[in-house]
């Protein structure tokens, strides 16, 4: 009996033993997690953090006896190391001096750096393979140089370059010809005027198409980028980086050089777009202007005319001095100006407040994947001084180590309140602000999240509730189909253009707000708190990034359509332009949360696949242009400054240039009249029949004769005039100068092209708004 008693025992002692090592095995699941450690704990001992880290991990006890296993140590994307770790070593990490959060490994897919995919370009369908991706064209980018060895511009599976070609890739400092491949096919530099007015290259540029700032490598790779897998901006917007003529070629004419201005000499600008047109481009994009000089004495109108009289088609920035009304630069009418307008991808951080009373999606670009749990929140409220963190208000007494709650100033910048902030000893700050979508990432060196003035609201009523308010954030989220877009942005200069108001400007917006492209990681473009972070990728916004996604979706239509002109190519992007956005809403402007108008969009946002075919297309000839600049009163030598002709007549001189948009001028007067010709030509083949429909407001009155086209065939034209009576009293000006506006659309009978352009009524710069 005693013995039936010991075996039943030892069977359940081992029944025990098993249950319990089943128990320990399940505890001792292995998972993989992201540590994040607070850099300035390191001890001493250690000489790095590195080894601080890896030394760490292989004092961790387990039941198993498997040790945890480093995978790897980050430096830059946030300050910590990944490692496989049993749920008791996690519990250790956890419970470490200078330990801050850990989180599981989590797993994404694929995504597109998201232009190309917002436009609606396709591998297999539309413009992209209509235009052989680019196939054999040539963009000439003048800007501040290349980085060469960015992948962005390597030319792997590239045909050989065009025999047509006859560019160079010149020798300079840390620059030689090998430098350049079948996609970088010509590399050169223009300082001597630069250097005659005493203006030195900077120390850290080269004297060479090497780029030291950035600026050039970014806008010749959205203009057309090879395909780059796992292109990112510290985490944010991981993806492919392709630009949008990715098969085309690049010449890089670097113009602009580091010095004390940034400035670049007209007379090097007037040089490059020379040697560009020798070497034989077929496109130009330049994202640099030259204030609001006369055509015949702006280097770039000088240039340009040159380049579109041999068929070159030249797009530029509209300017970054938006919102305001007549500030649009680079507005001759021979050049494409392109305003800026948002992605439908953005950049956020998740704040909770307490324990998941609320959760606000807010703006951040801040480069390391932070986090941030159960920290007290400030708010100074009952101090205008504090609340708003205005210079030297806060007392880093009570607010270190806290999250900063910072109210709307219209009176300071965030990025003054970042730098107050910054002093303190502040964990990091929430910030509200009218517009987080103007935020640039220069301005995300401090954790801080900006977020609206209505959310605002919900984190004064919290800690109004609370006791000991608290905070957790979330850093490095990218959001995807963001609604509404596009938007206008703010900064996006506003037509109508001052030395050619008759003309409608911008011409078209293109993607320019938080664009990913290739950078110069010579030099650092961030810093996070006291670390300098350096990126081959990076977001940057302004129309110097809307002009080269222009100039690469033209290069695509000249590629599928190579006997179109500039203005052809044009028209085509004009009249197929979208105005209306991801929601099928009207464009709004991010400046006013308002409906935009064309003095801010100019036709509407391009569409790159509708532009392929337009169906029908607005020609102009340089002799039109000449046309135009005897109307505007130039002298013979004026014109002659730019035509470089002695003979002009101008006895057909007339303002009525045959453009895709019809601009009234209202001068000292609130009601005026004009009439318009205009000559479409049909590039389908195909007989084709289009009827007038007009839409405008009550205020404009518009007639077209006659209201019924037909084509022939392929290149058939067909005139027609458009009557607009525009009357605006009783209704009050604007302030931004517009009168009103409508379009006309040409509708396909029993076809599927529409071709549309605005209407704009306009007062004349000087007019007093009220």
């Amino acid at each position: 009996m005693d013995h039936r008693l010991t075996a039943l025992r030892f069977c359940i002692a081992l029944m025990f033993l098993f249950c319990m090592a089943n128990s320990s095995l399940a505890d001792e699941e292995r998972k993989s997690y992201i540590v994040h450690m607070d850099k300035s704990a390191k001890p001493a001992a250690f000489s790095n953090h590195h080894n601080w880290y890896t030394s760490t991990l292989s004092s961790l006890s387990s039941t198993d006896g498997i040790a945890a296993t480093h995978l790897y140590t980050y430096n830059h994307v946030l300050h910590g190391f990944s490692a496989v770790l049993s749920k008791s070593q996690l519990e250790q990490i956890q419970s470490m001096p200078g330990h801050i959060a850990t989180y599981p490994e989590t797993f994404g897919h694929l995504h597109t750096t998201r232009t190309p995919q917002f436009l609606g370009l396709k591998k297999n369908a539309g413009l992209w393979p209509a235009a052989k991706f680019g196939d054999d064209m040539i963009i000439g980018i003048l800007d501040t140089g290349i980085w060469p060895e960015s992948e962005s511009f390597k030319d792997h599976g590239m045909p050989p370059v065009p025999e047509r070609w006859r560019g160079a890739c010149e020798i300079g400092t840390i620059f030689n010809t090998s430098n350049c491949n079948k996609k970088l096919i010509g590399a050169r530099s223009f300082s001597k005027g630069l250097k005659q007015a005493g203006l030195t290259i900077g120390s850290d540029d080269y004297d060479s198409p090497r780029d030291y700032f950035g600026h050039g490598s970014h806008t010749s790779s959205t203009a057309a980028g090879s395909h780059v897998v796992g292109a990112e901006y510290f985490g944010y917007a991981k993806g492919i980086a392709t630009g949008m003529a990715p098969r085309a070629r690049l010449a890089m004419y670097k113009v602009v050089f580091s010095n004390d201005t940034l400035e670049t000499a007209a007379s090097d600008t007037l040089a490059g777009m020379d040697q560009a047109i020798e070497d034989g481009v077929d496109l130009m994009s330049l994202s640099l202007g030259f204030g609001f000089d006369p055509f015949f004495h702006n280097p770039i109108s000088l240039g340009a005319f040159a380049a579109v009289e041999k068929g070159i088609f030249v797009a530029c920035s509209a300017a970054n001095s938006g919102p305001d009304a007549y500030t649009i630069m680079n507005g001759a009418p021979w050049i494409t100006t392109v305003g800026a307008g948002t992605l439908d991808r953005d950049y956020a951080a998740l704040v909770t407040l307490g324990k998941g009373i609320s959760t606000i999606k807010g703006k951040s670009v801040y480069p390391e994947n932070l986090y941030i749990s159960g920290v007290p929140l400030y708010y100074g409220h009952g101090d205008k001084n504090k609340k708003y963190c205005n210079s030297k208000s806060l007392d880093p007494k009570e607010v270190t180590g806290k999250i900063v709650f910072c109210e709307f100033n219209k009176d300071s910048s965030i990025a003054f309140q970042r730098t107050e902030l910054n002093r303190t000893g502040a964990a990091g700050a929430i910030i509200t602000t009218n517009s987080t979508q103007s935020l640039s990432p220069y301005v995300f060196t401090f954790p801080f999240v900006a977020i609206s003035l209505s959310d605002g609201e919900k984190v004064k009523q919290y800690f109004a509730k609370t006791i000991q308010p608290t905070v957790d954030i979330t850093f490095q989220i990218t959001v995807l189909d963001a609604k509404p877009a596009p938007q206008v942005a703010k900064f996006s200069s506003r037509g109508p253009d001052i030395q050619s108001p008759w003309i409608l400007k911008p011409d078209i917006f293109a993607p320019g707000v938080d664009v990913l492209a290739a950078w110069s990681p010579n030099d650092p473009f961030t810093v996070a708190k006291e670390n300098q972070l350096r990126s081959d990728y990076i977001l940057l916004s302004g129309t110097s990034m809307s002009s080269p996604h222009l100039v690469g979706i033209a290069a695509l239509l000249k590629s599928a359509h190579r006997d179109w002109s500039p203005a052809a190519i044009r028209s085509a992007m004009m009249t197929t332009a979208d105005v209306t956005d991801n929601t099928n809403g009207v464009i709004l402007d991010i400046a006013t949360g308002k409906p935009g108008t064309p003095l801010d969009y100019g036709a509407g946002h391009v569409n790159p696949n509708k532009a392929l075919d337009p169906g029908l297309i607005y020609d102009i000839e340089a002799e039109d242009y000449i046309n135009y600049l005897c109307a505007i009163n130039y002298t013979r030598r004026e014109i002659a400054a730019i035509t470089r002709r002695s003979d002009c007549t101008c006895e057909k001189a007339t303002l009525d240039l045959n453009y895709p948009s019809f601009m009234v001028i209202l001068n000292n007067t609130d009601a005026t009249s004009s009439t318009f010709n205009r000559v479409l030509t049909n590039v389908v083949d195909s007989k084709a029949v289009y009827k007038a429909t007009v839409w405008a407001p009550s205020s404009m009155k518009v007639s077209v004769e006659p209201s019924l086209l037909t084509f022939e065939g392929k290149y058939s034209k067909a005139e027609f005039s458009v009557h607009v009576n525009v009357d605006l009293r009783g209704y009050g000006m604007q302030k931004s100068y517009l009168g009103n506006y409508g379009y006309l659309s040409w509708y396909e009978i029993n076809g599927k092209h529409v071709v549309r352009s605005p209407i704009v009524s306009a007062y004349a710069l000087g007019k007093s708004t009220s």
